[in-house]
């Protein structure tokens, strides 16, 4: 109880409700709570929207005199929060009756994200066209201010094409774990200007644990800088290997049978069930789905030192990669170490 009602008073805090809406703004409608308040925000817009639409339809039908002429501001107002209105509306309607009953995370949160920005810009128009007298000085207008800012802040615009960049060609979404120049870890959030990401390793680790951190960079990077996806939707797993030094006395026959032993153990048969179900897909791009081994490998390399490394190697979920390595290192070194006879490990000056 104690930890519930610290969780609930912490969740109060103003800075975490507004780090939890950005880094989950296509997931909270898909809870029960989620819902009630789409619905209250929903209902709210329409009663808004038909508010200021009878206020509009009694001005236009001079129910509701207003001094000066038709033309005057005061005359064009009710019209300019009408049809303001009237997008805003129709924006949480699509997002209540449509976007929030996806399934995919990734796709609600880039569909909210687009049409916030699309009513956005509608809105800017809108007031710009009625405002400012007629349709055409309203878009004039808008360019202009979009040219002028544009040349004004000209790293902030190109990190949103960069978002636009990174709506289109996907190099990475929202969940996926990925290596942008220094920085690592899980994409937690892409907005229009900057991408956030749970660090993980990092200066303070030597594994892929995460570290605590977050990472934010302008989305910019994604035009100049290689992006590594450790998520591919085609082949979500990664190769990793465990190098354990062995002197050249060894029984190198007996080694590589244990060691192919225990990783087949340890993680063979969801390695096998992996490749089975990704190596058709596979077979549909420029990749040679033939070099994905379906089991554990272990094989030999000389050393600079004196003496020899032995490698098995493995494929495995790169958000796993670290508790895999750990296990197989365990149970390895017990396997090898009961059978010092055998496996030979350096010492003293050859280590």
């Amino acid at each position: 109880m104690k930890e519930k009602a610290k969780v609930r008073q912490i969740q109060e805090d103003e800075d975490v409700q507004k780090a939890l809406a950005q880094t989950a703004p296509g997931e909270e409608k898909t809870t029960r709570a989620g819902r009630a308040a789409g619905r209250a925000s929903l209902s709210l817009s329409g009663g808004v929207f038909l508010l200021l639409g009878a206020l509009y339809a009694a001005v236009a039908e001079g129910l509701l005199p207003l001094p000066g002429t038709s033309f005057n501001l005061l005359h064009r107002l009710p019209l300019a929060l009408f049809l303001v209105a009237g997008f805003v509306f129709a924006e949480r309607a699509l997002e209540y009756f449509g976007i929030s009953r996806l399934e995919s995370t990734v796709s609600r949160y880039n569909l909210t994200r687009i049409v916030r920005l699309v009513t956005a810009l509608a809105v800017l128009g809108v007031l710009g066209s009625i405002l400012l007298g007629n349709l055409y000085t309203g878009l004039v207008s808008l360019g202009v201010i979009s040219i002028i800012v544009g040349l004004a802040v000209q790293t902030p615009m190109t990190s949103f094409i960069g978002w636009l960049y990174i709506l289109v060609r996907a190099p990475y979404r929202v969940g996926d774990r990925i290596q942008i120049g220094d920085a690592t870890g899980d994409v937690i959030e892409v907005s229009y200007l900057d991408t956030t990401l749970w660090e993980f390793g990092g200066k303070y680790l030597s594994s892929d644990h995460p570290s605590g951190r977050i990472i934010k960079f302008p989305n910019s990077r994604v035009l100049n800088t290689e992006v590594y996806n450790y998520s591919w939707p085609l082949f979500p797993y990664i190769w990793n290997e465990i190098r354990i030094p062995i002197a050249y006395e060894s029984d190198l026959d007996f080694v590589a049978e244990t060691m192919l032993a225990v990783a087949e153990k340890q993680i063979g048969r969801e390695m096998e069930e992996r490749v089975r179900i990704f190596r058709d897909l596979l077979a549909k791009t420029p990749v040679d789905q033939l070099t994905v081994q379906e089991k554990p490998v272990v094989l030999f390399r000389s050393s600079e030192n004196t003496w020899l490394e032995a490698i098995v190697r493995y494929i495995v979920d790169p958000k796993r990669a670290g508790r895999v390595k750990t296990a197989l290192i365990r149970e390895l070194l017990a396997k090898l170490k009961a059978a010092p006879d055998r496996a030979l490990m350096p010492k003293g000056n050859s280590r």
